[in-house]
Order: C-alpha cells, then structure tokens, then sequence
C-alpha cells in the first residue's frame, strides 16, 4: 500500500502542475501576456461571485502563499475590481471586470474543446466520475487526519 499511496501523492502534484502547463499554453495562444497560469486560475474560480482573499483561499480557489500578490496583479492589469466591505473597511472584496469576464469566458472555451476531446482521449465520463470519487476520499482522509488527534478509524468515504 505504501508504493499505490505514494505514487498517488505525486500524481496529484504533476497532474496540477501539468494543468498550469495546458493553461499557461492557452494564455500564449491567445496572446495574453499581463496575467499567468496560476492568475488565470484563481479568475476562472471567482466566476461570477464577490470575494475576499480570505475566501479565495477558504474555497480552494488558490493553492500558495501568494494570494495577496496574486489579486493585487490582477486588479493592476484590469482583471479584477475590488472595493472596500461597507462593514469592514479592513476587508476587501473582489469581482471579474469585463476584461476578467472576457477572460472567463475564453478560459470556458478551453475547457468546452477538452471535454469534447476527453472521448477520443479515452477518458469516459464514467472514468472521471470514479477518479473524482476517489480524490475526494483522499481529501477527506487528509482533512479528517489535520485534527491532530490520530488518524480516522472509520472508512474515509
């Protein structure tokens, strides 16, 4: 069992970071060169909701400690808006411009010609359903072990 957990441990991590790739190409082709990947990302996940960076990260929008960076580049290059929470002037919230909504739906494009290339791929929905059921036992046997008092005894499903 060691080497399977392991192995699915890395895989995570190079299927992420060969997502960013696949983005990172996307932008290039569309000759978008004032946002990366990793922004791009984090703009395709607010989608059409008003955030704060704290939930950005709360929701899983945004994996690194550059968050705060991250949404200040975007509000410099016109992706995002943001304004001041009229009941905490500490807080700030952010939402897509029309040059992030654009982006959005260029973004959704891409993600609309690999679904429709998944089959030829060998990829059935089918497949993915039982990959993501999978994942999300693995991210739930992660959560349920961060409480520090040992690890789940019950099933993690």
């Amino acid at each position: 069992m060691r080497q399977p957990y392991y192995d699915s441990i890395l895989l995570i991590e190079r299927l992420h970071r060969h997502f960013l790739e696949v983005l990172k190409t996307e932008l290039d082709r569309l000759g978008i060169q004032d946002i990366n990947n990793v922004q791009s990302l984090i703009l395709y996940n607010i989608g059409d909701d008003e955030l704060t960076v704290g939930e950005l990260t709360a929701r899983g929008y945004y994996l690194g400690s550059n968050v705060s960076y991250n949404v200040k580049k975007m509000v410099e290059n016109g992706y995002l808006g943001q304004e001041r929470s009229p009941h905490d002037r500490r807080s700030v919230r952010v939402r897509l411009s029309d040059k992030g909504l654009d982006l959005r739906d260029k973004i959704s494009n891409m993600f609309e010609r690999q679904i429709k290339a998944l089959d030829k791929a060998g990829l059935s929905d089918e497949e993915l359903i039982k990959a993501n059921e999978t994942m999300r036992k693995l991210e739930r046997f992660w959560s349920s072990s961060l409480d520090y008092s040992g690890y789940p005894v019950t099933s993690a499903a």
